[in-house]
């Protein structure tokens, strides 16, 4: 696995996606971010949950089914709470370090 939190590149070797979309993916979640992540919390080595205003879920939603079919290693779910709709991302231990470079790179700025 090469990944390079520092530089944002969380892209795992295990990832499908074709070599030339990687940065348009990254792109996509960077938009996605910006556009509509208020707060991400790590509730484990293993889990984040990214609280979304709800005009994100459409776009949180395809970017999650999307990610979910190159990087079969991610676990994606949606949950409304009391502080709104929470987006979950898990991965197995084995993963850990892909985890926290997506943190790293789609935690608010």
């Amino acid at each position: 696995m090469t990944i390079s939190p520092a530089r944002g590149d969380w892209v795992p070797d295990a990832c499908t996606l074709p070599t030339v979309e990687q940065p348009i993916r990254v792109a996509e979640f960077d938009q996605f971010r910006a556009d509509g992540v208020t707060r991400l919390r790590r509730v484990s080595p293993t889990g984040l949950e990214l609280l979304l205003t709800a005009e994100a879920e459409p776009a949180g939603r395809d970017l999650a089914a999307r990610e979910s079919n190159c990087c079969a290693f991610f676990t994606f779910d949606f949950v409304f709470t009391t502080e709104g709709l929470v987006m979950r991302v898990e991965v197995p231990a084995s993963y850990t370090e892909v985890l926290d470079a997506f943190a790293d790179r789609i935690g608010p700025r």
